[in-house]
């Protein structure tokens, strides 16, 4: 079940704003101009426990011979098929437009929840101009303020209750790999290699793979599900609903997938659109490999591999324990290298610590070494164990739990990723009162 909110209006209604607000920081340009918002910005949230990807959809496309109806009109078509929840933003200091009027038709056709979120209700004047909104017909209405933040705790609430539960404790009979990137960079070639046959359709025409594409490996005692998703393109190029489609497929699979093959083309290295990857897989604490294909069209010299490496490892820091398999789908070289990584990977998520071992490993390395006192009092950490999630998670018990810093939260995980192998998997460490 998708957990996609995916933010749609009319231009101009403060959609980046909201989006900005529900991620915690600024991501979106914000701008008073319609249009700013002309590629689709994605990033994750959570609430209550919840945790899903918001989509803000963008008001305008480019090239479009009618820029408002019918890039609206695909867009929230979309945005109707992919999300769990619509959040449906219009604008107090306007009232209801036509454009407004033609974006509601859409929705009261669609059996999905949608929320209409009236913006810009920041004072008492307005709170009443704001009831007008009732008559567009919509049972969940909301007024807020999206740049003071003021209602939006009430709207998350009630769209953590319509999204599924985090399926962190019911790991899949089989692990699912999904194949990710930007367009063109060989992902169907590398599944078509694996799979020894010309399942998926492969051409030089960036963006082929419109949707994600699920197909069981059982080969060499091997068993997993790969997903072949379309390109996540540089957002300013998805112009057409059908490649903005192909984006939220690929978020999708991403939020389903046990590990993450993150394919970057040899020729460019990492680019940005790369890491936005990257940091989502990481931030859903997906298991991560990094392949480096076209490897057979690069001009080596002695340290070539060495080099590129060393400059991914940099780009991705400081999460970098991650294996990066150099490869060519087309000439077959090391395409099995990759696969026993990721199922390498695979295991490492999986892995469960005996708590005995931990406390008798990490209690003494912290007695030699102990967080930074707090106020003249000492912090003292006395006991760790393993919570039952699907990814390495570790519960530390201490007096003083608010007042471990960052660089001593990195100092533990990395003296538990010199013990126990975690390699390719994102680590949450939480720290309570004893």
């Amino acid at each position: 079940m998708s957990r996609i909110v995916a933010i749609v209006g009319r231009p101009n209604v403060g959609k980046s704003t909201l989006f900005n607000r529900l991620l915690g920081h600024r991501h979106a340009i914000v701008d008073d101009l319609s249009g700013v918002t002309r590629d689709r910005q994605y990033g994750p949230s959570h609430w209550n426990g919840k945790h899903f990807t918001v989509v803000d959809t963008g008001g305008f496309v480019r090239n479009s011979e009618d820029p408002f109806e019918k890039a609206i009109r695909s867009q929230v078509r979309v945005a109707v098929e992919e999300a769990a929840v619509i959040l449906f933003m219009v604008d107090v200091t306007t009232g209801i437009t036509d454009l407004d009027e033609q974006v509601a038709d859409l929705l009261r056709r669609t059996r999905k929840p949608v929320f209409l979120v009236v913006n810009k209700v920041d004072n008492h004047e307005r709170m009443l101009q704001a009831n007008e909104f009732w008559g567009m017909g919509f049972e969940q209405v909301y007024f807020l303020s999206s740049i003071t933040g003021s209602g939006t705790g009430e709207l998350l609430d009630a769209v953590a209750e319509r999204l599924p539960e985090d399926p962190d404790e019911t790991p899949s009979e089989w692990p699912r790999f999904a194949v990710l990137g930007q367009p063109n960079v060989g992902k169907s070639s590398f599944v078509n290699a694996l799979l020894g046959e010309e399942r998926h359709i492969v051409t030089d025409i960036a963006g082929t793979t419109r949707d994600a594409i699920d197909t069981r490996y059982d080969k060499f005692g091997k068993t997993f599900i790969l997903v072949d998703t379309a390109g996540l393109r540089k957002k300013a190029k998805v112009h057409e609903d059908l490649e903005f489609y192909s984006v939220m497929r690929a978020l999708k699979a991403l939020e389903e997938c046990d590990v993450c093959l993150l394919l970057i083309d040899a020729q460019t290295g990492v680019e940005a659109q790369d890491m936005s990857i990257f940091r989502l897989a990481q931030k859903r604490h997906k298991g991560m490999v990094i392949l480096v294909n076209k490897w057979d069209l690069v001009e080596k010299e002695t340290n070539t591999a060495r080099d590129m490496e060393k400059e991914i490892r940099e780009r991705i820091s400081p999460f970098n324990d991650v294996p990066v398999v150099f490869m060519s789908a087309i000439d077959k070289t090391r395409i099995f290298k990759a696969v026993e990584a990721a199922i390498q990977v695979h295991e490492n998520r999986q892995r469960r610590v005996k708590t005995s071992e931990l406390n008798e490993y990490l209690l003494d390395i912290i007695e030699r070494m102990p967080p930074p006192a707090y106020r003249g009092q000492y912090i003292k950490i006395k006991y760790i164990t393993q919570l039952p999630l699907a990814y390495p998670a570790f519960v530390f018990f201490c007096n003083y739990p608010k007042e471990i810093k960052e660089p001593y939260r990195k100092f533990l995980e990395n003296k538990i990723r010199e013990r126990f192998n975690f390699t390719g998997v994102p680590m949450a460490l939480f720290f309570r009162q004893k």
